[in-house]
Order: C-alpha cells, then sequence, then structure tokens
C-alpha cells in the first residue's frame, strides 16, 4: 500500500504530509521566554526545520487561545538599494498578509492601506497591539536577510517598543535567521548610522541554535515510514545514514527519500541496505540538489573560504569562541566541533566540499586520468605507478593551474585528491580524514579489496618530513596496517627549489612500517 505521507525536501514540514517529528520537543526554552514576555532570536543553517518550527509554533500558541502569533517573512525587504520608507511598507505588507493565515480577522492588524497614521512598523505594532486583548507573539524570518540602515531602523523600531510591552507593544518578538544576532552588526556599513549599543540587539534574552539530530530522532523519523509501509530501516542502516548526514535534517530526509523512491522505486517488500545508503549518498553527491548548491555557493567567500582551507591542509588557526569567522562558518551548518578538533559537519560535507572545489581540475586532467593505465592484470590498483604519474603531473602543471585557483593555499591537496577521483572512480573510494590544525590530510583509498592510505603534508618547515613519518605510523596503527605514502608538497617556487631536486621517491622502514616518500 503506497503510504500518504512522504520523506520532504522542500519548503516546511506538514504532518498530514510528511513524515516529521514534533519541532518543538526540546523547545521548552522558547514557552519559558515567551510566558517572560522576552524577545530572543533562533538561528540554523538553511534547512533544518526553522520555518517548520515557527509555523508550529504560531499554530500551537493560536490553538491554546492565551496570545496571538503571526509567522512572517521580512526578505521582500533585504536589497541593498531598498529606503527605510519603502522596507517599511514591504514589511508591514508581509505581516498583514501573513496573518490572515494565523489569525482571525477580528486579531488582525489593520489593512496597511487603511492606516492613517505614519507608516511606520513600530505605529503599526504600537496600534495593533493596543486594539487587542491577549498579548502578542510576533516571529520574524529571514531577519538577516535585511541590509544596513534598513536592518538598523527594525531593530531600532523593535527595541524602542520593548519599553511598552505588552499591552501597546508585541509581548515577544523572536528573529530567526542563518546567522546569530552577533552577525547582525557585520551587515551594518560602519560608516552609517549605528544602533548605539555594543550589540545590535541588546534586548534580547536568549539566543537559541537549531542541533542537528540525534540517531533516536532520525529512529523516530523512519520509524513512521516502518509504520506506514512495513519497510524496515534496520540499526545498521540508520546507524550508517548517521554517520553520512551527521543528523543534518534536510540530508536525514533527502537520503531516506533517495533509497525509497529513487532507488527502490517505493517498492515496500524491498529490504533497504548499507549499499542502497551508500548509492544514496553519491546520488545526492552527484546531483547536488538546491541545499547541497547552496552549502557550496558559501564557499566562495572569503570568511568561508579561510576556514575550509585550513580544514583541508590541517593548518592551525588562532581562534577561541570570539572568532567570528569560525563561528559564522559554524552558523552557517558547514563545519562543527568535535572534541578539540574543527571538522566539517558530516561526511556528505567532507566528500562534496572538496569534490566541488577540484571540479575543474578534475575535468581539465585528460589521458593521465584514465582508470585502466594503473590496473595490474588481476584488477587490482597500482599505487606506486599512479602516484610516479601524479609527481610527473604535478611538475608539469602545478604552477601554472594554482595560480589560477581559487583555493591556492590548499591547492596542492586539491589537485592530487582531483587525480585520484578520476582514477578511483572506476571502482573505489576516497576517505577523507581533515581537521583544522592537525598539520595533515588523510586519505584512505579502498580499490577492488584493497586498502591504501596516504598523507599529505605542506612542507613549510624542515621538520615536515620526521613529524609526516610520525603521523601517518599513528594512522597506520588506528587502522591495523603498515604499509603507506606520505606525500610532501614543497611549497617554495621552483625559481628557489628547482625540480630536478624536489621530486623524490624514497622506500624507508619507520616504527616497523613501510612509509613510501614521495615528494614534489
Amino acid at each position: 500500500m503506497k503510504s500518504k505521507r512522504y520523506f520532504n525536501t522542500t519548503g516546511f514540514c506538514m504532518p498530514e504530509r510528511h513524515y516529521m517529528i514534533d519541532p518543538l520537543r526540546n523547545q521548552k526554552i522558547i514557552f519559558d521566554l515567551i510566558e517572560k514576555t522576552q524577545y530572543f532570536t533562533i538561528h540554523a543553517p538553511r534547512q533544518t526545520g526553522k520555518t517548520t518550527l515557527l509555523h508550529e509554533l504560531a499554530h500551537r500558541l493560536n490553538k491554546e487561545g492565551n496570545y496571538i502569533s503571526v509567522v512572517f517573512s521580512v526578505e521582500s525587504a533585504g536589497y541593498r538599494s531598498i529606503t527605510e520608507e519603502i522596507a517599511n511598507k514591504k514589511i508591514i505588507n508581509s505581516l498583514y498578509s501573513s496573518s490572515g493565515q494565523y489569525l482571525n480577522k477580528k486579531n488582525c492588524p489593520i489593512p496597511p492601506e487603511k492606516y492613517t497614521k505614519d507608516l511606520t512598523l513600530e505605529n503599526y505594532l504600537i496600534d495593533w497591539a493596543i486594539s487587542q486583548t491577549k498579548p502578542i507573539v510576533l516571529l520574524l524570518d529571514e531577519i538577516d536577510s535585511l541590509y544596513d540602515d534598513v536592518l538598523v531602523s527594525v531593530l531600532r523600531q523593535l527595541r524602542n517598543g520593548f519599553q511598552i510591552r505588552p499591552k501597546r507593544f508585541p509581548s515577544t518578538v523572536a528573529l530567526v535567521g542563518l546567522r546569530d544576532v552577533r552577525e547582525y552588526k557585520l551587515k551594518v556599513r560602519p560608516s552609517e548610522a549605528s544602533l548605539g549599543s555594543g550589540s545590535p540587539f541588546n534586548i534580547k534574552a536568549k539566543s537559541i541554535l537549531l542541533g542537528t539530530w540525534t540517531k533516536e530522532e532520525i529512529t523516530e523519523l523512519y520509524n513512521q515510514h516502518t509504520k506506514d509501509t512495513g519497510q524496515v530501516f534496520t540499526k545498521e542502516v540508520i546507524n550508517r545514514i548517521y554517520e553520512l548526514t551527521g543528523g543534518q535534517p534536510w540530508l536525514v530526509n533527502a537520503i531516506a527519500n533517495e533509497i525509497v523512491v529513487e532507488i527502490l522505486n517505493e517498492d515496500y517488500t524491498k529490504k533497504i541496505t548499507l549499499a542502497h545508503a551508500e548509492e544514496a549518498k553519491e546520488n545526492l553527491i552527484k546531483r547536488r540538489d538546491t541545499h547541497l548548491d547552496s552549502l557550496l555557493d558559501k564557499l566562495k567567500e572569503p570568511r568561508v573560504k579561510n576556514i575550509v582551507s585550513a580544514i583541508i591542509n590541517g593548518d592551525s588557526l588562532v581562534y577561541d569562541n570570539f572568532n567570528d569567522d569560525l563561528l559564522y562558518v559554524m552558523d552557517l551548518g558547514i563545519i562543527r566541533k568535535e572534541k578539540y578538533d574543527i571538522i566539517f559537519s558530516n561526511e556528505i560535507y567532507r566528500e562534496i566540499i572538496p569534490r566541488v572545489l577540484n571540479f575543474s581540475m578534475q575535468e581539465n586532467i585528460r589521458e593521465e586520468g584514465t582508470t585502466s593505465w594503473y590496473i595490474k592484470p588481476n584488477g587490482k590498483l597500482d599505487m606506486d605507478k599512479l602516484l610516479k604519474a601524479f609527481q610527473e603531473f604535478y611538475r608539469e602543471n602545478s604552477e601554472m593551474w594554482l595560480e589560477r585557483f581559487d583555493y591556492k593555499e590548499a591547492g596542492p591537496h586539491l589537485l592530487l585528491m582531483a587525480f585520484l577521483q578520476r582514477i578511483i572512480n572506476g571502482g573505489g573510494k576516497i576517505n577523507r580524514e581533515m581537521a583544522v590544525g592537525t598539520g595533515r590530510t588523510d586519505l584512505l583509498i579502498e580499490f577492488n579489496g584493497e586498502r591504501f592510505v596516504l598523507e599529505l603534508k605542506l612542507k613549510r618547515l624542515p621538520s615536515a618530513r620526521q613529524k609526516g613519518l610520525d603521523q601517518i605510523s599513528r594512522y597506520l596503527d588506528t587502522l591495523g596496517m603498515t604499509k603507506g605514502y606520505l606525500i610532501l608538497f614543497e611549497i617554495k617556487p621552483s625559481s628557489i627549489i628547482p625540480w630536478e631536486t624536489r621530486v623524490k621517491w624514497e622506500d624507508i622502514s619507520h616504527q616497523n612500517k613501510e612509509i613510501t616518500i614521495v615528494e614534489m
């Protein structure tokens, strides 16, 4: 029997149409803040359930009957050339048109065209609050789409009204967007009007970050599908999907939808396997759906580039919790902290980000990237031959290619990954381990039943070789392996260290391991 519900990957979720878990299940804090007439912010990366949460919250508050609540977007005023006057009108029109979806006519504000006073958001909200017997809970979505004077103006008007709430202004206002409120001041030109305080919204009581899902929550979501159809996501499959997605809600839904609809064609008698999860991951990466595309678009921003480069190279950052770039990229959901490491948020991002960054390189690698050249008669991969070919390729092309490349710092690592990707696509996979400050990138390549370990390192210091040998030995220990390749990239130009002396190949024994050192 075909299920009436499905895994949603577009727009907000509706319980009658979609599998979903209650977005307010862990949000007692929101109800406490509303009860205390507080103002707060909610922030989370795209497609993590913000809009779903806001709709559920407004409908629940209205149904319970103690408040009147409206969700509306201010995105219509989100462009740089707009005047404050036009922005006020657009925001008020958006509020008015949204109010009809949530409230009966007597609770809605007056139509803007009938408003006789100076049409500012502050005045409009004052008169609406005065006309109501219940306190108003106002949920402003896409707040961080506003720029410059318009953003300052909206925040200032809300701050003015804060003093006269709840009788003459909304009792609670939540500002909702991709980033925390600390980021808003970065969108205001320093030379323009300031908000007159250290914080751009210093009346907020709390900043709430919507987190990713736990394994238990993914299980709860997938069990709804099992209940409707009888088709089971086993514990083993759920664990793997959790590794792939890191609990990112859109990815959790997208992987399940890919398996159920695209791969198994909604045949609920078929068993869902680990191989299906891997196939779904590859399909999503190749197709680069809207979610992944909007994420990848951010990679062009200088602030994001700094952090992403550092992860790919294993470079150290001078960071703490006040480092704005780091927090910004965390807010976007691209990276996360795991114990002491800063890493990509999940396995899919870890896979797709290097692939996208080196895509043009992959496309430009011609005959050297032919898989069959590096396959032995028995079907196994000849890693020595492959890396010697890459040395030659790197010598001929790297200086010209890296000069034009956006991610120059991470260029050597990305160029080798591009070369490998072209060849490994013919029947294997690359597992990448990357984190800020490790001083290296580890690659585990699986091909036709064999595993190869490559450690990539930039020669920034004379000690790079010795450190690299110790690091690859430790990494091989964790994998229970005894053979690996240490790839050392010289960062000085060939005018200082010529290619004749920098291209080297040496097999050595180190800490009971066989290490091949490949220098270029």
